[in-house]
């Protein structure tokens, strides 16, 4: 990332890097097969046969203890019939609606395809059923705006999702530091500095200690069903987004943002992606052999900008304009770890003596997310510098943008040249041939020459000069 700052340090406020969106997954792992539900049965005095009737009374009795405190504060309870629904959208717009700034906001129910058990004879499987999952939306006093999702049959996973500039934005608030924030983004912050060193206070967090409440709240009936199979939930990092933005001044990244993702969508290949994100290619700069899966790249436009993304094995790194404000810009390099198998860590082995220390394959768990923090930092850091490279010299369009101007001949309005309209004739030909197209500039105010070499269809680079004679 020095490279890049170096590069554009006149046009740049400050940086900021750290958690966006951050899903946690919680998990019985000692009820997460079959055999451990087949166990939990044995040890609660339940025949196979049995099965059906008990997770069923199981289940109604979870949901209705889950609802409780939201029927208890007459917060809305909503079921939704298609589970693709927004509920992210719905749950804001209660919150607008009621005026609900802290605590719980709604709860929202959907059938959702999730793994549980069937019981096949006298042995159990893991069969993925369609169950009932409950949401709880909430605006917490360390987290801020996030969600828990429980699935309220066998084997209670849960799902708590969160965003690392929520959690900023409070850390602000209370250091009273001043700042702009539009959605997830920060485009102007009063001392960067200062709120980097905050923001890397979450890599400090205890995660287990912070999550369990979300896990009491979502089935408040956990001690009493596993009061004779005792387990506890294990926490991972499902998905974890690892931002960097970059605060630019306000107006730098308009003309620069297009240049940067075209030139990263044009001269990037999938020895760089690799190369990105840490993996090793060889010298003459190809993918090595063994390197599985695919490799993949896209430039989409959306409403709201176009987007660059690389894919790799379960993970993906991508870059954007997140934001285009008054008091700044922000162009956004963010890494998703989907699949940490591919990366390494310096770690003993689970359940081995604590000094036999190697590096190991990374796990989900939360004990690794400071080393997947690093790990997606220097993708990041390395993304960025390649942008380091990118010309952002004058186009000719922006040369030529002085001649479009409209003007008056013989006491008649001229409308203006246009060469780069769709819907006027135009100087540069855009076929494959790139060739010159020259037309006359009809009536300008001031004699103006403009000189342009592109090259031919023979490879062969031309200048033409576009001419046009003085009223």
């Amino acid at each position: 990332m020095k490279q890049f700052i170096a590069r554009f340090e006149d046009r740049i406020q400050g940086t900021l890097s750290g958690f966006d969106r951050v899903v946690f997954r919680g998990s019985l792992r000692r009820l997460a097969h079959s055999q451990g539900m087949k166990m939990y049965l044995i040890q609660n005095g339940i025949l196979c046969k049995q099965y059906q009737d008990h997770v069923k009374q199981v289940s109604q009795d979870l949901k209705e203890a889950s609802l409780e405190p939201f029927r208890r504060e007459q917060l809305p309870i909503r079921h939704l019939h298609d589970p693709r629904t927004d509920k992210d959208e719905i749950a804001r717009a209660m919150a607008t609606e009621r005026g609900i700034s802290r605590g719980n906001v709604c709860a929202l129910t959907a059938m959702e395809l999730c793994p549980t058990f069937q019981h096949e004879k006298t042995t159990m499987a893991v069969r993925w059923r369609p169950n009932l999952v409950i949401y709880h939306y909430q605006i917490d006093p360390q987290f801020g705006w996030c969600h828990a999702r429980i699935q309220t049959w066998f084997p209670f996973y849960i799902h708590v999702c969160i965003n690392g500039r929520e959690w900023l934005a409070r850390r602000l608030d209370e250091a009273g530091i001043r700042y702009c924030r539009q959605q997830n983004t920060f485009p102007w912050v009063e001392d960067c500095p200062r709120a980097q060193e905050l923001f890397d206070e979450q890599l400090r967090v205890d995660w287990n200690q912070s999550l369990q409440p979300f896990a009491e709240r979502l089935n408040p009936l956990h001690a009493e069903i596993f009061r004779k199979f005792s387990t506890q939930y294990y926490w991972s990092a499902f998905q974890c987004e690892w931002a960097t933005d970059v605060l630019f001044r306000p107006g730098c990244l308009a003309r620069l943002e297009p240049l940067l993702l075209r030139y990263g969508l044009l001269n990037f290949s999938s020895a760089d992606v690799l190369r990105f994100l840490g993996k090793q290619v060889r010298l003459d700069g190809s993918v090595p052999d063994w390197v599985t899966g695919e490799i993949a790249t896209s430039l989409k436009s959306r409403i709201v900008g176009d987007r660059l993304k690389h894919w790799l094995q379960g993970n993906s790194l991508k870059c954007y304009g997140k934001a285009h404000t008054p008091v700044g810009d922000v162009f956004r390099v963010e890494t998703m770890t989907g699949n940490v198998s591919i990366f390494r860590t310096y770690r003993p082995k689970e359940g081995g003596p604590e000094g036999q220390l190697a590096w190991r394959q990374m796990r989900l768990g939360v004990a690794d997310l400071h080393r997947c923090s690093e790990v997606s930092q220097k993708a990041n850091n390395r993304y960025l510098d390649a942008f380091a490279a990118v010309d952002d010299t004058t186009r000719f369009q922006e040369l030529i943008r002085p001649l479009e101007q409209p003007c008056r001949y013989g006491g008649r309005s001229r409308p203006r040249p246009t060469p780069f309209s769709s819907r006027r004739p135009c100087l540069v030909d855009r076929r494959p041939s790139w060739r010159v197209c020259a037309q006359r500039i009809s009536q300008p105010r001031s004699t103006t020459a403009v000189v342009c070499g592109i090259p031919n269809s023979s490879g062969v680079r031309t200048e033409t000069a576009l001419r046009g004679s003085a009223s």
